[in-house]
């Protein structure tokens, strides 16, 4: 049987366990096979962990052993690929990046010539191929391996570009880029654009990526935009494909909350193609029943960036994102953007304080996770489903649960929305002790 390396977003574990330059060397040569060109041009970028230069020099020596050339892009953030596989036309980008995980994690994923990230399919060849790889003859020509120079500036012109139309003076903002991807691109574009900006985390060393900063830690910056007096706040992940926001007051305004600004801001542009947006199902109750109210249809996927943009894809529409702050908007990207997000807030907020929102009004919400002994026997737990379906039913029109297993550990997860937060604690724990009772 053909082992699962891929996963919701590529290939990703431990650098120099799971994640081995031989391993890097041989996805990169099976990926650029794949491509089914003469010479495929292929773009390496990375994050800044310290296994990054190592699984920079495996891939490119998969890509040059592949008859490809390897253009090296150095750090820049994951969303930057597409765009410049858009700008020169590459026929593969490899992007080395384990988003928000510590740095002792690393990963691999694959952009196609199109500027979407491959299909599972693909995906699929490309372990087949990756297991046959002895039956393959050498390439008749070996590729070049050098650096892509400016793709930095590249990436900074197409946010320029894009965002052109929005003067950002007299803005304060601050700044998390989690020692990251964004480190230097983030900053930058917001100068271009006239705001005051100050930054935090940006001083990578190859481990503090994610470390106590970022978008998994974004109540430092809460605390820090409060008492600093800024105007507003924006974190990155490790990667950039997301972002949260703080307003000055500190408080944490999540994806949901951006998408729903977006939304509303992109219906009266008359840019929310389709009229319509995709969110996944631990979106907020308020982002629904505001949408409800403004007209704008919704449609729901399983939890993972890859399948938004999947359901986008099928429906032509442009907006989709999920609360943890990949923000999607097809008319800028194939991908999440954060520092994109951060700029169509600012953009959709219009001189507004980020303080005095008004697109949605968040249902408290309370998600605990249960420890089980097989997240699988939630499917035939009778007990659950009865408990759950009564619940919904009393929160009907006004909030909602939902009973899942994860995808990846032996838990189950309860997440209850109800208008109150004693509610909302009560219906939670009553939940989730009946799943310790039949599952624990």
């Amino acid at each position: 049987m053909t082992r699962k390396l891929f996963g919701t977003d590529g290939v990703r574990g431990v650098a120099g366990e799971l994640l081995t330059a031989e391993l890097a060397l041989g996805l990169a040569q099976a990926a650029t096979r794949k491509t089914g060109v003469a010479r495929p041009q292929v773009l390496i970028v990375r994050d800044t962990r310290e296994s990054g230069e190592m699984l920079q020099a495996a891939v490119a020596a998969g890509v040059s052993a592949a008859g490809g050339d390897a253009l090296l892009g150095g750090v820049l953030p994951t969303p930057a690929a597409p765009l410049l596989i858009g700008r020169y036309g590459f026929d593969l980008a490899v992007v080395l990046s384990a988003s928000h995980n510590p740095f002792q994690d690393n990963g691999i994923k694959f952009f196609a010539g199109d500027g979407y990230k491959l299909s599972d399919e693909t995906e699929l060849q490309i372990e087949r191929e990756l297991e046959r790889a002895e039956e393959h003859e050498a390439p008749s020509q070996i590729g070049h391996v050098r650096e892509c120079r400016g793709a930095g500036e590249d990436y900074l012109r197409e946010l320029h570009t894009h965002f052109a139309e929005l003067d950002l003076s007299g803005l304060d903002v601050l700044l998390d880029c989690a020692n990251g991807a964004t480190h230097r691109v983030a900053p930058e574009i917001f100068r271009r654009l006239g705001a005051t900006v100050t930054v935090i985390a940006d001083r990578p060393d190859g481990r503090n990526i994610n470390a106590g900063c970022g978008s998994t830690h974004v109540e430092q910056l809460g605390v820090r935009v409060r008492e600093g007096g800024h105007g507003v706040g924006f974190a990155f992940d490790g990667d950039g494909d997301r972002v949260l926001a703080v307003d000055r007051s500190g408080a944490v305004v999540d994806g949901d909350e951006l998408m729903a600004l977006a939304a509303l801001h992109l219906r009266e542009r008359e840019r929310l193609n389709g009229g319509g947006v995709v969110v996944t199902v631990m979106t907020n109750y308020g982002f629904h029943s505001a949408m409800e109210r403004a007209g704008v249809e919704v449609a729901i996927t399983q939890v993972g960036d890859r399948y938004v943009l999947e359901d986008l894809r099928e429906r032509g529409w442009v907006l989709g994102g999920e609360q943890s702050g990949h923000i999607i908007d097809m008319s800028f990207n194939r991908t999440g953007d954060g520092i994109a997000g951060a700029l169509l807030t600012l953009e959709a907020l219009a001189g507004r304080d980020l303080v005095e929102r008004d697109a949605m009004a968040k249902l408290p919400q309370r998600l605990v996770n249960v420890r089980v002994r097989d997240r699988g026997a939630l499917e035939s737990a009778k007990e659950v489903s009865d408990a759950v379906s009564a619940a919904d039913a009393q929160l009907e029109g006004r909030g909602r649960v939902l009973v899942r297993s994860s995808g990846t550990e032996p838990l189950v997860r309860v997440m209850v929305e109800a208008p109150t937060d004693d509610e909302a604690d009560e219906v939670c724990a009553r939940l989730v002790a009946l799943v310790e009772l039949e599952l624990g």
